[in-house]
């Protein structure tokens, strides 16, 4: 059975995921003579690279998602549906959803990308990942939870079964994670639990290569582990974690870490369709296409964003999976859908590096740009004023603002709820 979507006449483009590409490209196609239709599973975009605030209570969810039926309230040719695509038929040009099928004339691909675990079933049961805000907010709870928790219990070993937490991955995500604790640790829990000496918490940062920000250059990796030390983290480079069984963390070199709580930011992989041909997933489960975007071996079916596998003689790995990438890719496919319904020719993809940034906390960030390095004061002003102009809806931006401002002011985040979904009895 069809989805409900008006008939108008008009060529029809199909965008499956709102995040940064599939967003921007139906931003920048929505007042144009195409019909747009964007199908995710949730009714909103998620701001990826706040999720670490949201679990460490910086900031709250609504703050960092935005409905897109209020993005493109004003245009009339933009269609929303919220469902899972179970699959692609793209001989019949159609995707298949679990709300019935879509008949498309463009199909654009931007899936984007999920958490990695290598094959490892214990570590992707237990561990906690990082690419939702659901997933943030899990985090969130899981940590508040915790300190409670521990307050009740006497044994040494066993309190520290709840409170030390083990990060695994050294790129941005786990190293501003890893900030965010040690943070946590010397400004809040002094004042919130005051029962619980913070010196009995500890925070093990491990990446398996031997260096952080493996992205970034080497005056920004030494900067970041500098900051963390002198933060308290505990970072171990050079070590492979290979289990964990929600009790202990297991590494290459057979030592151990008792925890609770595993943080799993070491890796990312595609999240393929369906319907797509075999040829065409290569490694990290991305899909190969062309310098304009096409998926390789199929007529009018686009990949962009993190999905997308586009070699050249710079980017032999394809291009980095970050949200620069994603936006610059939708923005050039926006035109050349403008340009083939002018019958003009198109532009091939050309990446513009504008650089990469991470921050390590309150007065602590690297900042690699074209023309320098910067660290310190300034690459933290840096990084929140590109953070802050990058979310969407000035009422989100006023509001991370105010929360930023507060807690720079106070040190304090003041938003640590712990928000238990409900469960009907017989789920409970």
């Amino acid at each position: 059975m069809p989805v409900n979507i008006p008939e108008t006449g008009q060529k029809r483009i199909v965008i499956i995921g709102g995040g940064f590409a599939g967003l921007t490209l139906a931003r920048k196609l929505a007042s144009s003579n195409y019909q747009i239709v964007l199908v995710d599973k949730n009714n909103f975009h998620q701001f990826q690279p706040l999720f670490y605030q949201v679990a460490m209570a910086g900031l709250e969810p609504s703050s960092i998602a935005f409905p897109f039926r209020k993005i493109f309230q004003r245009h009339k040719n933009v269609f929303v549906r919220v469902s899972e695509v179970n699959e692609v038929d793209t001989e019949q040009k159609q995707v298949i959803t679990a709300h019935g099928y879509l008949n498309y004339d463009y199909l654009v691909v931007a899936v984007g990308a999920d958490t990695n675990f290598f094959g490892n079933e214990n570590i992707a049961k237990h561990a906690i990942p990082m690419k939702s805000v659901s997933e943030a907010l899990f985090l969130r709870n899981s940590i508040l939870e915790d300190y409670e928790t521990c307050l009740t219990i006497r044994d040494y070993d066993e309190r520290q079964h709840y409170i030390d937490i083990v990060i695994v991955g050294g790129g941005p995500t786990g190293v501003e994670i890893a900030g965010a604790l040690a943070e946590m640790k010397k400004y809040v829990i002094p004042h919130d639990y005051k029962e619980l000496d913070e010196d009995e918490i500890d925070i093990y940062l491990v990446q398996s290569g031997d260096r952080l920000l493996k992205g970034m250059s080497q005056k920004s990796s030494d900067s970041a582990l500098e900051s963390l030390e002198n933060l308290g983290v505990k970072v171990v480079l050079n070590t492979r974690v290979t289990d964990y069984d929600g009790e202990y963390v297991y590494m290459k070199d057979g030592s151990k870490i008792l925890t609770k709580k595993l943080i799993w930011a070491a890796g990312i992989k595609g999240n393929t369709i369906p319907g797509l041909p075999e040829e065409s997933i290569v490694h990290g489960n991305r899909i190969k296409v062309n310098e304009f975007n096409e998926i390789e071996g199929l007529e009018d079916v686009y990949a962009i964003g993190d999905i997308a596998f586009m070699p050249d003689e710079k980017y032999e790995y394809g291009h980095p999976q970050v949200a620069q990438v994603a936006i610059q890719q939708g923005k050039t496919l926006s035109r050349n859908f403008k340009a083939m319904a002018k019958g003009k020719e198109r532009k091939a993809f050309q990446y513009n590096d504008k650089g990469s940034m991470a921050t390590i906390g309150r007065r602590r960030a690297v900042v690699d740009l074209p023309r320098g390095f910067f660290q310190g004061t300034i690459a933290w002003i840096l990084w929140l004023i590109v953070h802050l102009f990058s979310i969407i809806g000035v009422k989100n931006k006023v509001i991370v603002f105010i929360n930023w401002v507060w807690n720079y002011v106070t040190y304090d985040q003041s938003l640590r709820l712990i928000i238990r979904p409900y469960l009907r009895d017989k789920e409970r």
